[in-house]
């Protein structure tokens, strides 16, 4: 299977970081082709709204670094969204990525690729991450892929608090399960 991950943190030791690296070893162990993107160190700039891309139909006129994700977004069967909770949402680094996903709507949407959320917040409650899982569900469900799994990560603000959980070995062996 390909897999693309989408890191977004501006921590590269950061806690959605520790997911993401620990999911992608458990599918490099199972024999899984996995790109990583971080997307909090590339140069990701907003959708213009043009729609001279044709939403998929014509290149994007932005050069930046999704001319790097595209073709393993579009060859994934799995995409992976890893990001911390700001504001109860996904990071700008992330939401910039996915506007762009706008480009190659035709070809992503009904394309019957999979999808997980990995996401991190230092609040303890489960109530915290019902909106970004909402959010993730909505883009899913547009895109008409399968979601094939969450881990939501609480009270985990910093590294030392993520790597004391079982999270980190949730995100393995959802990579080990893909």
């Amino acid at each position: 299977m390909k897999i693309t991950v989408i890191t977004s943190s501006p921590h590269r030791k950061g806690t959605s970081a520790l997911l993401a690296d620990e999911l992608i070893r458990g599918a490099q162990e199972a024999g899984h082709d996995v790109f990583r993107f971080d997307a909090g160190f590339e140069q990701v700039k907003p959708c213009l709204g043009c729609d001279r891309c044709g939403a998929g139909t014509a290149k994007c006129v932005q050069e930046d670094s999704m001319e790097k994700l595209n073709p393993h977004l579009l060859e994934s069967d799995l995409v992976v969204f890893a990001t911390p909770l700001y504001y109860y949402g996904i990071s700008a680094q992330l939401k910039l990525v996915i506007d762009r996903f706008y480009a190659n709507n035709s070809r992503l949407m009904g394309s019957g690729k999979k999808a997980v959320l990995l996401a991190t917040c230092a609040d303890g409650t489960d109530e915290s991450m019902k909106d970004i899982v909402a959010h993730y569900r909505t883009i899913v469900r547009y895109l008409k892929w399968e979601d094939a799994g969450v881990i939501t990560a609480t009270g985990c603000g910093a590294r030392e608090d993520i790597e004391k959980s079982d999270f980190p070995a949730q995100a393995y062996n959802m990579g080990r399960a893909l």
